[in-house]
């Protein structure tokens, strides 16, 4: 049965110069619909795998960004505005605050895709991220079946591009001190800046300026992050004194700061998608947003794959420190550990501080040999709980925090990046409190002497606060706004639609190359079924109440052909879905992972 696509309405449109758009005016284009909210590292993924797709298809699809929000922050009009700058996003958006098009579309993930096609019916939905190879064959297709029905339009969009800024720093991430000056990722204008110590005053830019990846004494970058400095020796060793984590070229960067002259480290510039545990100089890598160092190696946040990484400067070996590559909340060792987005880092002896961004919570990594590395969570609930509180850890909220740093007396600060707050964690109490408020989406932290510098993002500066200052602040507790689904008690059938793309199959000469995650929020939610296991299909019990249920899947396609030789794809996404038990409801759950 074909499906009219729902019209698109909001708050309002962005990249379009001021004109509301509707799906009536782009009959005649495919329309590509794309379900993002900007605080997803998967959805940054998607706009980056988008753009190829929109250059060659220029003239017949229109790509319309959707954006619906998780947190309370991505709500609000000047933060979504912020974002399609910040995020290089060049083809319209509509702003969608109370997830009216989420929910007309149906979509469960972020990111979820929608292709509409010239006659406006809905010919495909995909969740998550990677399908960048499905959408060109679909396109193809489209393009083909409609120009033979004479219901293809080819010309130009409706994206109009908004006035170009004009500011020093654009989008700033991260800051390091060096001898006398401090270096800043210039994230936006995808280069690095050494400013004097009034944090204003340009010393010299590193990069063209271009987005790229090119080594040597013009390099370029995309859209750097996260910088560490070496240690003298060290850095006398290998020849560089900074590491930098260049996010959207999937890599670490070594800078050599007496001529500028960059080198990669590690990281092709393609996106990591398999799971790995050891990787060499020529291991992929997904979106490194954070570098420290800590017990002898570098430590990369990577925020793409949900991990903690180690590189060695000496060997070139880069390998899985911490994590899984699922995405949530879950303590213990390093190799169980589920991470969201780590996105700061900063060190303190023995023990490795982490901002996890998606689940609002201050992590740590403490290596203690004799009962070998633990990860404990300081502050933090979950993926879909946040806030903005003070009080006991255990109470205390978070909203997706970028940075931290380590205070003189031990106390831990937080870029709190959406309350646009800096929080700090005393270990003595266990207690939160709150440093300073109305900044804008801070995203790193440095201490200098008395001071603190913090990284004000989306204002395009740095700024210093004094170390300490104290207030207590309870502005509520906030959980993810999006409708729930109602289940029936017992039994419920969850299974994973999951169609390969045209030209690759499922190779299941070694067993069943999928994988499904299942778990609950609270644990109570589910009385069996929980765990990870092959297969796209399970049976599991629902007890009563609401909760969030957590489903993973991974799944690996190979193209067709030899099939000794033929490439293979990893498939994954992850879903957060509140659920409601109801006597009645349907007892039967099917999430896309693609359906084309």
């Amino acid at each position: 049965m074909r499906v009219r696509a729902p019209e698109l309405r909001g708050r309002r449109w962005l990249n379009t110069g001021g004109k509301d758009l509707s799906l009536a005016e782009l009959r005649g284009k495919v329309v590509l619909l794309d379900f993002w909210t900007f605080c997803c590292v998967n959805c940054l993924h998607v706009l980056d795998e988008l753009r190829p797709l929109e250059d060659e298809f220029a003239d017949v699809l229109v790509t319309v960004g959707v954006h619906s929000p998780k947190f309370v922050h991505e709500a609000d009009p000047g933060a979504v505005e912020a974002a399609v700058e910040r995020y290089g996003v060049h083809h319209p958006v509509l702003d969608d605050p109370e997830l009216a098009m989420w929910d007309a579309y149906a979509a469960r993930a972020w990111p979820t895709l929608a292709v509409v096609d010239p006659e406006g019916y809905v010919v495909a939905q995909l969740a998550g991220e990677g399908h960048a190879h499905g959408l060109r064959v679909l396109l193809r297709e489209l393009v083909e079946e409609h120009t033979a029905k004479g219901t293809l339009h080819r010309g130009d969009g409706p994206y109009v591009a908004p006035p170009a800024p004009a500011t020093a720093l654009r989008f700033p991430g991260k800051v390091v001190a060096l001898a006398d000056s401090f270096l800043v990722s210039d994230t936006a204008h995808h280069q690095l800046v050494e400013l004097e110590a009034d944090l204003t005053t340009e010393r010299r830019r590193i990069g063209t300026g271009s987005r790229g990846r090119r080594d040597g004494g013009a390099p370029e970058f995309s859209e750097p992050q996260g910088l560490v400095v070496l240690p003298a020796g060290v850095a006398a060793g290998v020849g560089y004194d900074v590491v930098v984590a260049d996010s959207v070229n999937h890599a670490l960067r070594g800078l050599r700061l007496a001529d500028g002259h960059v080198s990669t480290l590690v990281g092709t510039g393609s996106q990591l998608r398999e799971r790995l545990e050891v990787g060499g100089t020529s291991a992929e890598l997904s979106t490194p947003w954070d570098v420290a160092w800590w017990d002898g190696t570098v430590v990369a946040a990577m925020a793409g794959t949900h991990q903690l990484w180690s590189f060695d400067p000496h060997s070139g070996e880069a390998r899985v420190l911490a994590g899984t590559t699922n995405e949530g909340l879950r303590d213990g060792p390093p190799e169980d550990a589920f991470f969201a987005q780590p996105s700061g880092l900063a060190v303190a002896g023995e023990t490795l501080w982490v901002a996890d961004a998606e689940t609002s919570a201050l992590r740590s990594v403490v290596r203690a040999p004799a009962a070998g590395a633990a990860v404990t969570t300081a502050v933090g609930l979950g993926l879909f709980d946040f806030g903005f509180r003070d009080g006991p850890a255990e109470d205390a909220l978070l909203q997706h925090p970028l940075g931290v740093a380590v205070l003189p007396d031990g106390s831990v600060a937080i870029a709190d990046t959406y309350n646009g707050a800096v929080r700090r964690w005393s270990p003595a109490d266990r207690t939160v409190t709150t440093l300073a408020r109305d900044l804008a989406e801070p995203s790193d932290l440095l201490v200098d002497g008395d001071s603190l510098i913090v990284v004000e993002s989306a204002a395009h500066r740095l700024v210093r606060l004094p170390i300490p200052a104290g207030a207590r602040v309870d502005a509520g507790a906030h959980r993810v706004r999006r409708a729930r689904t109602d289940l029936a008690p017992g039994p419920l059938d969850l299974r994973i639609a999951f169609t390969p793309p045209t030209g690759q199959h499922l190779d299941t000469r070694f067993g069943d190359p999928t994988s499904l995650t299942i778990a609950a929020s609270p644990p109570s939610l589910l009385r069996s079924g929980a765990g990870t296991a092959a297969g796209l299909e399970r049976t599991v019990e629902l007890g009563a109440g609401e909760g969030v249920l957590q489903v993973s899947v991974a799944a690996a396609a190979c193209d067709d052909g030899d099939g000794v030789f033929a490439a293979c794809h990893r498939y994954q996404q992850d879903w957060g879905i509140p659920v409601r038990v109801v006597d009645g409801a349907p007892g039967e759950l099917v999430l896309d992972l693609r359906a084309v």
